[in-house]
């Protein structure tokens, strides 16, 4: 499918009138350039001789501020290293646990850390369309990342896992993709499919129980199977996801043993995918619920290589947005 490249609102907050990285918000509405420039930059990060290469001067003198109002551990460790590998001051705030139970309202927050010069927010919130709500709010000069927000987006971990099929698979054109789980509650599944569409992969698929598939599937341009085993059929990558368990309300599943035994990913099943399928997953893992660890941990498994691609892929976005050549950007 070709993507459209007519500016949207949304595109139009993320990008500059010369069509350069401003915000990082959602996949949605983005140009395929613009993924294949973040992709083909973290390539040139990834690339750099690994751990031997610990610093680049790209945003040296900027100062870039962890902005999370709901805890994650990995996704704010890879950004912290990121940016320190660009070169950048980092300040981590815990923003839930600080400011807002004092009672400070989100743009209070916002302007405070503005007045000490700083030029990056990367944003995670438990509510979807805050970041959009902070880059729309912010000084001109302050680029926003959404580091996953409430059921909506979580874009750099569609692109980190996009980086990784590239480097494993090459060309999307000719793959077939399978995501696998709560693609009604996974912000990353969304954007994932995004990410996938615009880059023209082959073949999405969708596969999870009746009740953890959102009404509007049909109109995401991806085929939906309710049966694991179809589902995987001649599959090249194959994405498992985990339960939200804390974005649920109801009874969406029986029992979590039950789950497992008709949508848990064990080695027998995997061989209903292609001999060099490799299996994805962007973390935490629910071993035993979602994925046996004979797979996660086995030879088709390429889960810590995402975590490692993060790294570069987070690098890029950053330097993208706010590096030299960028508007604004450093000197």
């Amino acid at each position: 499918m070709t993507p459209s490249h007519t500016p949207t609102p949304t595109s139009a907050l993320q990008l500059t009138d010369s069509g350069r990285l401003r915000h990082f918000l959602t996949i949605e509405g983005l140009p395929r350039t613009v993924l294949e420039q973040i992709l083909d930059t973290a390539e040139s990060f990834a690339s750099l001789g690994g751990p031997a290469v610990k610093k680049v001067p790209l945003l040296r003198g900027k100062t870039i501020v962890n902005l999370f109002f709901e805890a994650s551990t990995r996704t704010r460790t890879t950004f912290e290293l990121a940016a320190k590998r660009l070169s950048a001051d980092v300040l981590n705030l815990n923003v839930g646990a600080a400011a807002t139970v004092k009672g400070e309202t989100l743009l209070d927050t916002l302007r405070n850390l503005e007045a000490m010069h700083t030029d990056m927010f990367v944003v995670r919130h438990a509510d979807s369309g805050a970041a959009h709500f902070i880059a729309r709010h912010a000084a001109p000069h302050v680029r926003v990342i959404n580091a996953g927000d409430g059921r909506h987006a979580h874009p750099t971990q569609a692109m980190l896992d996009m980086f990784t099929i590239r480097r494993e698979k090459g060309d999307f054109g000719r793959l077939c993709v399978a995501i696998v789980g709560d693609i009604l509650h996974s912000r990353v599944a969304r954007s994932q499919i995004q990410a996938l569409r615009t880059l023209g992969a082959g073949c999405i698929r969708v596969v999870a129980p009746r009740t953890l598939l959102p009404a509007e599937v049909a109109s995401l341009g991806v085929e939906a199977h309710v049966d694991l085993d179809e589902g995987l059929r001649d599959a090249d990558v194959v994405i498992m996801l985990r339960l939200q368990r804390e974005r649920m309300s109801g009874a969406f599943l029986p029992s979590e043993h039950e789950y497992f035994q008709q949508f848990g990913l064990t080695e027998a099943r995997l061989r209903r995918a292609r001999p060099d399928v490799i299996v994805m997953h962007p973390g935490p893992i629910n071993r035993g619920v979602e994925i046996d660890s004979r797979v996660a941990d086995g030879g088709r498994s390429v889960i810590l290589r995402q975590v490692t691609y993060g790294i570069a892929v987070r690098m890029a976005v950053m330097s993208l947005a706010l590096g030299p050549d960028a508007p604004g950007g450093a000197a």
